[in-house]
């Protein structure tokens, strides 16, 4: 049978490796983006998750378009960051309402079509920094730790029902924002994996693919590094 997925912030990055992962694996994909291009293949939809109703329309035009939502992926997301004593509520309130709130919207709109069909997988885009911490990315770093208490809490509650809910935490990741690094930061940050090199977003994406796949229908709670070493189970 083929899966509906939805990957929010699906157009770059790690979320638009996902959904190309996907529709190689030959389902049927749908994205969110904020205007930008998206992969061929997808079905686009412009969407702020930061937005109840945008939520509820992105969900209603992928039903429409390409059936009720069997697989969710929660990465849309935003860094904003800054020292503690330099950060304003607006900016730290921005970031976990994108990040964790957001990921909140799509996965109460996405749970009733499943618990209905008694099947369906959650899947939260987390971060190694979430468990890790970082210095001047208070907001960021509490917004990536409260998708697993959310996705937990998810697992417990859905779980009965077939659902499964479950977190990938990725470490630094061959993305526009790392390339961006200085050199001798990029140095120091590959210098603290055991891997000594930054993953490739295929390497995030082949693990979203896999949790969300038959082989993983009894995992469901679970948080799972991609970070090369870095984390080591913090």
């Amino acid at each position: 049978m083929t899966r509906t997925v939805l990957v929010t912030g699906g157009n770059r990055g790690i979320g638009r490796a996902v959904a190309e992962a996907f529709l190689d694996e030959g389902a049927l994909v749908a994205v969110t983006h904020r205007g930008r291009e998206c992969p061929n293949g997808v079905f686009g939809v412009k969407c702020d998750v930061r937005d109840r109703e945008q939520v509820d329309a992105a969900f209603t035009a992928v039903e429409a378009e390409l059936g009720t939502v069997d697989v969710l992926v929660a990465n849309a997301g935003i860094t904003d960051s800054t020292l503690i004593t330099r950060m304003t509520e607006d900016r730290f309130a921005s970031v976990v309402d994108t990040n964790l709130t957001g990921a909140w919207r799509c996965a109460r709109r996405a749970a009733t079509p499943m618990v209905r069909a008694r099947h369906g997988r959650m899947i939260f885009m987390s971060s190694v920094v979430g468990l890790y911490g970082s210095a001047g990315l208070t907001n960021y770093a509490a917004s990536k730790a409260g998708l697993i208490g959310l996705a937990r809490s998810l697992a417990r509650e859905l779980g009965s029902r077939g659902v499964t809910a479950n977190v990938v935490a990725p470490g630094y990741v061959n993305t526009d924002m790392t390339a961006a690094l200085p050199e001798q930061y990029g140095k120091q940050y590959r210098d603290a994996i055991p891997l000594r090199r930054f993953a490739e977003p295929e390497e995030v994406a082949a693990t979203v693919v896999w949790l969300a796949s038959d082989e993983a229908r009894y995992v469901t709670g679970a948080v799972i590094p991609v970070d090369g070493g870095l984390g080591m189970g913090h």
